[in-house]
């Protein structure tokens, strides 16, 4: 049996409430969420993947990619006491990402992030969802500071893995503090590789910063990953495992 609203409303499943309750019991400083069921099957194929098959760990070493909450909000269950802890969202109006503001909020109170390993929502796809109209940039500008804030200072220097569009974007969306810990950018693409360095034009440091351009394996870790997963047909995952890396200390998904 599912619990049917109207037709363009998302639905639950009737054990998603018990299941989820039972493992905020369990872990009473988490939100919760669980899989889900996408409708239309094919609207967002790579994002449903991501949502449902992140390992428990990833759910907090991939905050900060372009995805958002490594649980969807639609999924959400928390306690009201740890809800009250966390503060309300931010009903700013149309434009705020208000679900992604309170879950940097949570975890900077040092929530934790479980989900549920059964599909216990259907989650329908709407191309006219409130979520669309929050601008992309402004989205962007809360993730890289996040990444600054809880991230970075844990690194004396890193590398950024992708010296295209993306990753010079990064790099000029970082404060110089940070933009001095870029030590280089990596590549597998040779005719990036062979420009030999990355000239920041617009930066009022004098002598402009010049940031060496290398092939991944000759890179140093950590890494800032500005690389879209699941878009290369697993070539891009398997040079990444060829490095042996541990997630969260050695790398961190950022695109």
């Amino acid at each position: 049996m599912i619990l049917r609203p109207p037709e363009e409303d998302d639905a639950m499943m009737p054990q998603r409430v018990r299941l989820q309750h039972e493992a905020a019991v369990r872990h009473p400083t988490s939100i919760i969420g669980c899989q889900v069921r996408r409708e239309p099957p094919n609207s967002t194929e790579r994002y449903t993947r991501w949502i449902n098959q992140l390992a428990s760990d990833q759910l907090l070493t991939q905050v900060f990619t372009s995805h958002g909450p490594t649980v969807v909000m639609p999924t959400w269950f928390c306690s009201r006491a740890w809800f009250s802890h966390v503060g309300p969202f931010d009903e700013g109006g149309q434009g705020v990402p208000e679900d992604l503001l309170f879950f940097y909020s949570h975890l900077r109170k040092g929530g934790g992030v479980v989900r549920v390993d059964q599909s216990l929502l259907i989650y329908r796809y709407h191309p006219k969802a409130a979520t669309h109209s929050v601008l992309e940039t402004t989205i962007w500008t809360h993730r890289v500071r996040f990444l600054e804030e809880r991230a970075l200072p844990h690194w004396a220097a890193f590398t950024i893995w992708n010296a295209g569009r993306q990753g010079r974007r990064l790099y000029r969306s970082l404060t110089a503090e940070s933009r001095r810990k870029v030590v280089a950018f990596c590549d597998v693409d040779e005719n990036k590789i062979k420009k030999g360095f990355y000239s920041y034009e617009d930066s009022e440091e004098r002598p402009k910063p010049r940031v060496p351009i290398l092939h991944f394996r000759a890179a140093r870790p950590p890494f800032v990953i500005c690389v879209k997963l699941d878009l290369t047909g697993g070539a891009f995952e398997d040079n990444l495992r060829s490095l042996h890396l541990q997630e969260g200390r050695d790398f961190l998904h950022f695109s």
